[in-house]
């Protein structure tokens, strides 16, 4: 760790419940849980070895600026985990720089399986589904739609979680159905409509259009649905710039574009790299870059 990065947290006060592609998650007691978002950075589900310095930072206050707008001071369209309480309480005072501005204490939940994945505009891997058989993950669209095109209406498109390092994967509605039962499917697939619909509003204000973005839910011991996780970072969204957006194009956004671009070119052993690990190591440049869009992202959307 530097002064401006973490790649990988190391709390010794705590218990570690698991490391995922950005966060370490540690216990707290047995109701709570610490989430540490460190600077790591994955790429096609390969995680980087260089992180991208204050992104966790940015990441963690993204995500609360979103569970503020969207709980009950704002929208209150679904309970989330957030406790309230300080997360540098919970540490020793030797480890509170590891943890500062990148952290959240939130209540341990009983994460559902399913992913909750909302597109209101067409593209990624739902463009190149939708050359194929004009639908996305199940869900017919009208013919004609372009690369980028905004969908009539916003449209559900659930994935099965995976383990860390394997690609989440594509299901239908009635698949999750099977998964959670078809009230608990339900209420998830309203809800994160509802919750997509009011914050692409919100960011469409700052110039910010939200393309996709992906929502995580949990239990807690009552069997409230919860929305857990992060919410509505680069990391899980698709962010762009309204004055640069055309339909028909791929739009630049504020995420990690510019480490997928490298990779798609780079080459290890004098062979173009295969998408597993180890990745090649990142160019300096690269991860300025990288970091520039989350911080543009940021500043946009809070100003």
């Amino acid at each position: 760790m530097t002064d401006s990065s973490l790649h990988t947290s190391t709390l010794g006060s705590l218990t570690l419940l698991a490391r995922g592609k950005v966060r370490d998650n540690y216990a707290v007691g047995d109701d709570r849980i610490l989430m540490v978002a460190s600077d790591r950075l994955s790429a096609f589900d390969v995680i980087m070895g260089e992180p991208i310095p204050g992104k966790g930072k940015l990441l963690t206050q993204m995500a609360l600026f979103w569970f503020d707008k969207l709980g009950p001071r704002g929208a209150n369209l679904c309970p989330n985990h957030l406790t309230g309480e300080a997360p540098e309480n919970v540490v020793t005072p030797a480890e509170v720089p590891q943890i500062e501005g990148r952290s959240m204490l939130v209540k341990r939940l009983k994460p559902l399986p399913v992913e909750a994945v909302v597109r209101g505009y067409l593209a990624g891997s739902g463009w190149k589904e939708y050359q194929n058989n004009g639908a996305v993950c199940g869900v017919l669209l009208p013919a004609g739609l372009k690369n980028a095109s905004k969908l009539p209406e916003p449209i559900y498109t659930p994935a099965a979680k995976a383990s860390v390092g394997d690609h989440d994967e594509n299901i239908t509605f009635e698949r999750t159905v099977e998964m959670v039962g078809l009230d608990l499917a339900t209420r998830m697939r309203d809800i994160s409509i509802a919750i997509y619909k009011t914050a692409a509003a919100i960011a469409l204000q700052k110039g910010i259009i939200i393309a996709d973005t992906k929502f995580e839910f949990g239990l807690d011991n009552d069997g409230t649905l919860t929305l857990m996780d992060e919410v509505l970072t680069p990391d899980s969204s698709r962010f762009w710039p309204q004055e640069s957006y055309a339909e028909g194009t791929n739009p630049p956004s504020y995420d990690k574009q510019f480490v997928r671009d490298w990779l798609e070119q780079a080459r290890v052993d004098g062979r173009p790299w295969n998408k597993t690990p180890p990745a090649p190591r990142v160019p300096n440049e690269v991860i300025a870059k990288t970091a520039a869009k989350y911080q543009e992202a940021l500043a946009r959307l809070t100003a």
